[in-house]
């Protein structure tokens, strides 16, 4: 165990362990991370976020978790959202307005399809 020899080591600590708990807690479910970061938050994705959410409830998605984040660096493609399948790469999908969620979670979310008309290049 490494030593704590300030408030700095036992914070950073925390955070090492929270990231294990919460990897290992996450790696059987459906992952849908939304970018809030300011340019997000001013191209939508407020909406989107609650667009998801309401799908969640509707259908009773079960086995998901639905998070934030900042920004995810990718320009001018605001909103953005990641959605990773146990086992599977991370796909980022761009301009995921509210419009589109019912679309990428349907398809991609439920049966595993990604959409490839709003999949940004890695």
């Amino acid at each position: 165990m490494p030593e704590i020899r300030s408030i700095e080591d036992l914070k950073r600590l925390r955070e090492e362990a929270l990231k294990i708990r919460n990897m290992k807690a996450s790696d059987d479910k459906v992952q849908v991370i939304v970018s809030m970061g300011p340019v997000g938050i001013a191209a939508g994705a407020r909406e989107t976020l609650k667009s998801i959410l309401n799908f969640v409830e509707a259908n009773q998605v079960a086995d998901i978790i639905v998070r934030q984040t900042g920004n995810l660096g990718v320009e001018g493609q605001d909103p953005v959202v990641q959605v990773i399948l146990p086992g599977q790469e991370k796909v980022t999908y761009g301009k995921v307005h509210a419009s589109v969620v019912e679309r990428i979670m349907r398809e991609h979310v439920c049966d595993g399809q990604v959409v490839t008309e709003f999949k940004l290049a890695e």
